[in-house]
């Protein structure tokens, strides 16, 4: 090589050198600081992946849930989050999930979120009205018109016996538009729409007739104590003032599936996590507000059989179920006492497809108990304290059934405190 060009080599080389050198110097935070580890999440062929620098418990707790996967007659999805290392887990959690009635914790967060701005004080009461009533749990559908019902007695049913009615009642309080665009600046684009729990009945059955979008709550209390899906679709007729003949042939199966394909009160259960995770982190209410809706979390009488009773004794969990046809889900804070500070853990999980709630609430209870062998609660010593066992079997269908009408049904131990939808 001539003298010339090797000196316009070494210059090349050396102008190259110095512009690699400054590129990280170039790059902005958001290019260099790596984002919260997902340890686990959603293959391509809708299984879990667990990468390499993924946690003990983080892989103990994949193997927990595919084996519980491989027996269960119910699909499930779980969203797993440590508040202390900010490590989450997801299995099938960026999936689209239907709530139910978990989707009252945002309502009950703008509530408060009304107090804290003085437009309401808890202590405010509310006129119960004629059109106010909603099918379900709790005692607020059992009130004369005109009752006077704090908002405070209000946001308690709503959230420890799954009130329905008291949920529309505070829905109306604070005002669709306000819930959801609670939940899209929390987790922009995780929510689809939040709507009235009545309007869950009347979207679904509207799949028989469009007639249904104008039942009333009184109309749903009478369809939901129908025994079989002919008397529901004889009572349906009857309410409508129509001839029976004139419904779309089509099961009650058929119309909630649907109504749930519309994507109405469903989420990625990472973004339902994350919701909950800001709330009690303090991002979302002021701290006596947040003490306070955690609380009542923990109060909670519904769903007794699921990720609660797997969980090991001790453990504490605000949450809040969710139940209607064919779906559940069971979703909050465990808290674990530990030395130096308690173990914080948001846990997320919804089923679908299986109409008995009692196996549905299986499901979830062996989530619990995963959750308990992964290690994840102890420091990584899996079954320290001791962890739960399942039977089994399932309980019987009695206990939780989902009824004709969509519910969970009416008889069995759980009967008065199961939530719907």
């Amino acid at each position: 090589m001539q003298p010339i060009a090797l000196s316009r080599f070494r210059l090349f080389v050396l102008a190259w050198t110095t512009l690699l050198l400054a590129l990280p110097a170039l790059a902005t935070p958001a290019d260099v600081v790596a984002p919260a580890p997902l340890v686990g999440s959603v293959g391509p062929a809708g299984g879990t992946t667990t990468g390499p620098a993924a946690p003990p418990w983080a892989k103990a707790l994949q193997r927990e849930l595919e084996r519980v996967a491989a027996h269960s007659t119910a699909a499930f999805g779980v969203q797993v989050r440590d508040l202390d290392t900010g490590q989450s887990f997801s299995f099938h959690g960026d999936e689209r999930w239907y709530l139910a009635s978990s989707i009252k914790v945002p309502v009950a967060i703008a509530v408060l979120r009304g107090v804290e701005r003085g437009d309401y004080t808890l202590d405010t009461a509310l006129t119960l009205r004629a059109t106010d009533y909603v099918d379900g749990a709790g005692p607020a559908k059992n009130q004369p018109v005109g009752a006077a019902l704090s908002v405070r007695w209000l946001l308690e049913q709503m959230i420890v016996y799954s009130d329905n009615t008291a949920s529309d009642m505070l829905i109306d309080l604070v005002g669709l538009r306000e819930i959801n665009a609670l939940v899209q600046s929390a987790v922009p684009g995780g929510f689809e729409r939040i709507t009235h729990l009545a309007d869950v009945r009347r979207q679904a059955y509207s799949q028989f007739t469009p007639q249904a979008l104008h039942l009333s709550g009184r109309d749903f209390i009478a369809l939901q104590q129908q025994r079989t899906e002919a008397d529901v679709k004889a009572t349906l007729a009857r309410l409508l003032r129509l001839p029976p003949d004139t419904l779309r042939p089509v099961s009650l199966n058929e119309a909630y599936e649907t109504y749930y394909a519309s994507g109405l009160n469903s989420a990625r259960l990472d973004a339902y996590a994350e919701l909950l995770a800001q709330l009690v982190e303090g991002r979302l209410l002021e701290p006596r507000q947040t003490a306070y809706l955690l609380a009542v979390m923990e109060r909670v009488k519904t769903g007794t059989h699921r990720i609660k009773a797997g969980l090991p004794t001790g453990a504490r969990f605000a949450h809040k179920t969710g139940t209607q046809r064919a779906r559940t889900c069971d979703s909050g804070l465990v808290t674990v006492q530990r030395l130096p500070k308690d173990k914080r853990i948001i846990v997320v999980a919804c089923t679908r497809g299986e109409l008995s709630t009692a196996r549905s609430d299986r499901t979830l209870r062996q989530v619990g108990v995963a959750l308990c062998q992964s290690g994840l609660l102890s420091d990584g010593k899996p079954h320290e304290p001791p962890c739960q066992t399942v039977p089994s079997r399932a309980a019987p269908l009695a206990a939780g059934t989902a009824g004709p009408a969509g519910h969970a049904g009416p008889s069995g131990a759980d009967a008065g405190v199961d939530d719907e939808p």
